[in-house]
């Protein structure tokens, strides 16, 4: 599923402008807790936390993931998003939480690692 079907089927809103949203992503993931991510992550995952710090791109870069969705109407630092394009993730926002977007990503036919 590409970065933007998945924009579409989450209703997330794109917040990275220069990335390439024809991106496949091919699983999902969602954690907080970043040395479990930096274990179990991969490349081409969409990844779900409501961890908005630097530390997330740098995590999500190591492992060339498709994408970073982030839940709960939280919003990213705009230094940390100017970090992501220079790195080419994306990175999502939505108003759902954590538990509805990993469903709408499910129910979409994107699933886990």
């Amino acid at each position: 599923m590409t970065i933007e079907a998945l924009a579409q089927a989450t209703g997330a809103e794109v917040l990275t402008k220069t990335v390439d949203l024809s991106r496949e992503a091919a699983c999902g993931f969602s954690c907080d807790l970043l040395s479990w991510v930096m274990a179990h992550g991969q490349a081409d995952m969409a990844w779900v936390t409501v961890q908005t710090h630097m530390n997330v791109i740098a995590v999500a870069t190591l492992h060339d993931m498709a994408c970073v969705i982030i839940p709960e109407g939280n919003s990213m630092p705009a230094d940390v998003l100017a970090k992501a394009e220079e790195e080419g993730v994306a990175v999502l926002a939505s108003p759902k939480g954590a538990y509805e977007l990993c469903g709408l990503m499910w129910t979409a036919g994107l699933r886990g690692e």
